[in-house]
């Protein structure tokens, strides 16, 4: 079984790779290269592998278009429900995460260019581009996952991507008190700081789960509140009518046309926002958050990276003080307190559960 996966491994290779010259010659004449694709790889193949049994010769058409068009071994991993996330170290590790847990798979790429090639398939839908002059990006997929790549010079090991996945449908308050990610305690209390208009900061570290717990406490959101969300890359999927959902632009390949997250937040304040949500802080928009929290903006909500409750205002103090104002910092510590109302921190742990470790209230006496 082994020699015959390898035998149609091989094969596959070789009629991509002649396809491929084959469509660059088209392209050379200005014929169309993907004017009947699937015909023409049946067209090769009966003539190349006509000797193969019919079932073979289906899977290896599959493989061609798979490597030619598609995501190559990336395929079946994406179309697993089970997969979370999907990490690719250089062309020869691929992981991925399940459950909370990351395990290495047995995929592989025949080597860097059918990575690399992989890669600018994802990205051409998306109108963006991967190069020496922009050897990083970061995109959002059609259906909401996310999608990070850096290649060589400065992925030392080969590209490297990764893919994380979002659901249509994020888990809402009541499915998180099912996965023990929210006690009925802590599920009270937010439902009532929500309600109250307080402003909620929550904090934790990569893949803790804060995008999901900031989606569930949306619903308790008032139907009539007029919501914006402002993100780098649109992962919330807030189910309610009445949102405005705002992503920002990275600098075209000439340097002009970015659009930042500071940029929407200021627009969004003249958009008559009831509440404001920001996928993640993680600049000098924390300036603006801050300011607009202690203008009459209240019960913002929004994620950052921190360890503890204490870090998350203290690293929020830092972005703030990025904005180049010149304002004390005792100043920005002030408007942290008063625009802030709770931190909620998340943590996921080593059997890969997500769990909220601390509510701090900030006004209450300390």
């Amino acid at each position: 079984m082994a020699a015959r996966a390898r035998h149609l491994e091989e094969l596959a290779g070789s009629l991509r790779a002649r396809l491929v010259e084959e469509r660059r010659e088209a392209a050379a004449r200005g014929t169309p290269s993907s004017a009947g694709l699937e015909g023409h790889v049946r067209d090769l193949i009966e003539t190349e592998a006509a000797l193969l049994g019919p079932d073979d010769r289906e899977a290896l058409i599959a493989r061609v278009l798979r490597d030619t068009i598609g995501l190559g071994p990336l395929e079946e991993l994406l179309a697993d429900p089970t997969v979370e996330e999907v990490m690719v170290n250089g062309p020869e590790r691929v992981y991925v995460e399940r459950g909370g847990r990351i395990e290495e798979v047995g995929a592989r790429f025949a080597d860097e260019e059918e990575l690399r090639n992989a890669i600018e398939r994802i990205l051409a839908p998306l109108g963006r581009r991967i190069d020496e002059l922009s050897p990083m990006v970061d995109a959002r997929l059609a259906d909401g996952s996310r999608v990070n790549a850096v290649i060589p010079p400065l992925a030392v090991d080969g590209p490297a991507l990764s893919i994380r996945r979002f659901g249509v449908e994020r888990p809402g308050a009541r499915e998180l008190l099912a996965l023990g990610t929210l006690s009925e305690s802590q599920l009270a209390r937010l439902e009532a700081a929500v309600g109250a208009r307080n402003s909620i900061l929550i904090s934790g570290g990569t893949g803790s789960g804060k995008t999901t717990l900031l989606n569930a406490l949306s619903g308790f959101v008032g139907p009539g509140e007029r919501l914006v969300t402002i993100e780098d890359a649109a992962e919330l999927r807030l189910q309610r009518r009445h949102v405005v959902r705002l992503e920002s632009r990275p600098a075209g390949v000439e340097g002009r046309g970015e659009v930042s997250i500071r940029d929407l937040l200021r627009n969004a304040l003249r958009m008559r926002p009831d509440r404001i949500v920001i996928g993640e802080v993680r600049g000098a928009e924390a300036l603006d958050l801050l300011t607009a929290l202690n203008t009459g903006h209240s019960g913002a909500l929004s994620t950052v990276h921190a360890n503890s409750p204490a870090d998350a205002l203290a690293r929020l103090e830092t972005l703030a003080s990025m904005a180049g104002l010149g304002l004390p910092y005792e100043t920005i510590a002030a408007q942290v307190r008063r625009g802030i109302d709770l931190v909620v921190q998340l943590e996921r742990r080593e059997d890969g559960t997500r769990r909220v470790t601390e509510i701090a209230d900030l006004a209450a006496p300390r």
